[in-house]
């Protein structure tokens, strides 16, 4: 996953509302969303490769998501996955801040991360490249490759496209203009690219909300709600591999009430 739009606590009749791009190589196997047939609590997709996973959430509320922390020549190919904190707090049982305060102590075995934790207690952020786990305060937040609310173009254009979306209308949301935000292809202007050490080139490429390139992109495109009576709503759109932009290959919905 690399961008995470949410907003938690802002909403009136929604607690979460959580819109998120996940990019990728577009030869890593991957499986699309669907209720996990060896542990059907958790809906996720899946990564096929090593079997873990970048967002997901569980009949019982408890809902994690992840993005890799940008730092070229830092990682280490022996590391343990980073998608299996997602799938292991789902099917654990510890509270978000256990979990957490558990994680912080191995942290330093994954390669860079952010990663983000929800249950009855709150929601919960915590990357192994910045501080201690804290809870996340109500508002419009935005996660990419970096720490949380990092102000990279694309996280402040979609927390404000969010922001202005959620205001028109205090009754509803608008799911369909939510996932248009996350097929924005547009790139910001030069002198606005972060510098993270992977070269203009790639900066370039990967600045956009929505990235095409020849072998990496946006595979997927989630956008996962909670209301006030625990219903949960999880779409997910899969992307075909196009430099063109955005193509459909696959569209899954997952509706149900916590319990």
């Amino acid at each position: 996953m690399c961008l995470i739009l949410f907003a938690y606590r802002h909403h009136p009749r929604y607690p979460l509302i959580l819109a998120a791009n996940r990019d990728e190589f577009y030869d890593r196997p991957t499986q699309a969303l669907e209720f996990w047939p060896e542990q059907p609590d958790i809906a996720a997709g899946r990564d096929l490769k090593r079997m873990g996973t970048w967002l997901g959430i569980n009949r019982h509320g408890r809902l994690a998501a992840i993005t890799n922390y940008r730092e070229p020549g830092e990682q280490n190919p022996e590391a343990r996955s980073r998608g299996h904190l997602v799938a292991d707090f789902l099917a654990g049982s510890a509270t978000a801040p256990e979990y957490l305060l558990r994680l912080q102590a191995d942290g330093h075995l994954y390669n860079g991360f952010n990663l983000i934790v929800g249950d009855a207690q709150g929601l919960y952020y915590y990357s192994n490249r910045g501080k201690t786990p804290s809870p996340v305060q109500p508002g419009i937040h935005g996660l990419s490759n970096h720490l949380i609310d990092t102000l990279w173009p694309k996280v402040r254009d979609g927390r404000s496209k969010m922001a202005a979306i959620l205001a028109e209308d205090d009754a509803a949301i608008h799911r369909q203009r939510l996932l248009e935000v996350l097929e924005d292809q547009s790139a910001p202007l030069e002198d606005q690219l972060p510098d993270t050490g992977v070269g203009s080139e790639w900066e370039r490429m990967l600045a956009p909300v929505f990235i095409t390139s020849p072998d990496y992109g946006t595979r997927s495109s989630s956008l996962l709600t909670i209301d006030m009576e625990g219903e949960v709503y999880f779409t997910e759109l899969t992307w075909h591999p196009a430099q063109a932009g955005p193509t459909l290959k696959s569209e899954k919905h997952i509706q149900y009430r916590i319990y």
